[in-house]
């Protein structure tokens, strides 16, 4: 038996089932979201173990297909409606961790750093451990939520360095490429009854996106070909302050090669969807081709912070603090009145409207925004910087809307003390 899967043995028997008893003791919902973590592991253990007895499938079907016991496990674990039927209940935050931890699990899709992306899941999850100690830290009685906190947290951390040891670069696969990936046996009939239309566009291009990033992740050898070359000042070893950040810019995400764009990418997709409130923010994260998102029950003080969100559409009820939209593209947004204002952050083609007032719209390196501005909203004040095709359309008095472009070019003449700027209006 290879020496990563007795780790990793090692690493369930140790760390994850103190966590799996803790669980027992809770009960209810707990213990159920622990089964299926165990179970999902489970399942990783064999993945890791057909990994090291075969060459990674040039078929990018195949893969999918080795992949699906635990995306099945995961999409049950992350269920949002799991966190949202059961928001007042009181195990909502050890809900809510285990459902923000279990993303660690796709680590095996991650290259060239894996430990990182399970650590940044591991912080996710210990947001929600920390308010599991802090409501349980006066009760004696209630000593095994603190138990359960700590092993949820350290079992991710045990992981990330099993991760460091075992998998530094990346999922070990077979170095025999003379291997090839056991032939699948065909997927069952479709049950009686169910309607097999064609796949809708969404579908289509999801799968279609899907099969281009395994296509990408796939090519063997030449999944090094395009690489450019590291220059001395781009080295961590060489320029201590690159350490300072994990972050990687848009920028620098761009110049990144293909191969690793798309894992990046893949990473971003494994993180769970979310839908809740957060003290006095509500955070809308990480949803796709959802169309009735929906935030009401919301009061003055409260804000709306919606993060990496595609081909969705949501409506704001009620009078709200403030929006901030970063890292959506395809998004559309109603909302009622706004106290302080609306901001677009690193955005592609937004669509918002207001439906009564706002006081300030600021647009931040975002291209192709759409506002629509009732007549309740005209007095808002539109600040953009490095954001292209912005089109502001108005309520006519006939009830039609106007739409008006926001000037993109600019114009500055010396004018004696200083450059005087004005904005060249579009005809």
């Amino acid at each position: 038996m290879a020496a990563s899967l007795n780790a990793f043995d090692d690493l369930m028997a140790c760390q994850l089932q103190p966590f799996i008893q803790f669980s027992g003791q809770i009960g209810g919902l707990v213990q159920e979201q622990a089964r299926l973590t165990m179970e999902s592991f489970k399942e990783q253990r064999k993945f890791i173990e057909m990994a090291s007895q075969m060459a990674k499938p040039a078929n990018d079907v195949q893969l999918m297909q080795l992949l699906q016991p635990i995306s099945q496990l995961i999409t049950q674990i992350q269920a949002s409606e799991i966190k949202e039927r059961n928001r007042k209940h009181e195990h909502f935050n050890h809900l809510s961790a285990i459902a923000e931890g279990i993303a660690a699990i796709g680590w095996v899709t991650v290259v060239p750093t894996p430990a990182p992306y399970v650590k940044e899941m591991c912080d996710s999850a210990q947001f929600y451990t920390n308010k599991v100690l802090v409501a349980f830290k006066d009760n004696p009685v209630m000593i095994h939520h603190i138990d359960w906190a700590k092993a949820w947290i350290g079992f991710l951390t045990e992981l990330q360095k099993y991760i460091r040891q075992h998998h530094t670069t990346g999922l070990v696969w077979s170095s025999s490429s003379s291997q090839a990936a056991a032939p699948l046996p065909p997927p069952p009939p479709p049950p009686i009854g169910l309607d097999l239309g064609g796949k809708s566009a969404a579908d289509q291009a999801m799968d279609d996106a899907r099969a281009a990033l395994f296509a990408s992740i796939n090519k063997g050898d030449d999944i090094t070909k395009g690489l450019r070359k590291v220059t001395a000042d781009q080295m961590t070893h060489k320029n201590p302050s690159l350490r300072l950040s994990s972050t990687v810019s848009d920028n620098e995400m761009k110049n990144l090669p293909i191969s690793q764009q798309q894992q990046s990418k893949l990473a971003t997709q494994l993180r769970p969807e979310k839908l809740c409130l957060e003290g006095r923010k509500w955070m809308v994260e990480n949803f796709k081709n959802r169309h009735d998102l929906l935030v009401d029950d919301t009061y003055i003080q409260q804000s709306v912070n919606i993060y990496q969100c595609e081909d969705c559409i949501l409506t704001v009820k009620g009078k709200v603090n403030s929006i901030t939209l970063d890292k959506c593209k395809k998004f559309g947004i109603v909302f009622d009145s706004i106290v302080s204002f609306v901001e677009l952050i690193n955005c592609r083609q937004i669509k918002a409207q207001a439906m009564e007032s706002v006081p300030t719209i600021t647009i931040d390196f975002t291209d192709g925004v759409e506002l629509y501005l009732g007549q309740q909203s005209l007095n808002a004040e539109i600040i953009s910087s490095k954001s292209s095709s912005i089109n502001v359309s108005v309520l006519a008095p006939n009830g039609d809307y106007v739409e008006h472009p926001i000037p993109e070019q600019l114009k500055s003449t010396w004018n004696g003390k200083g450059f005087h700027t004005e904005a060249i209006s579009k005809n």
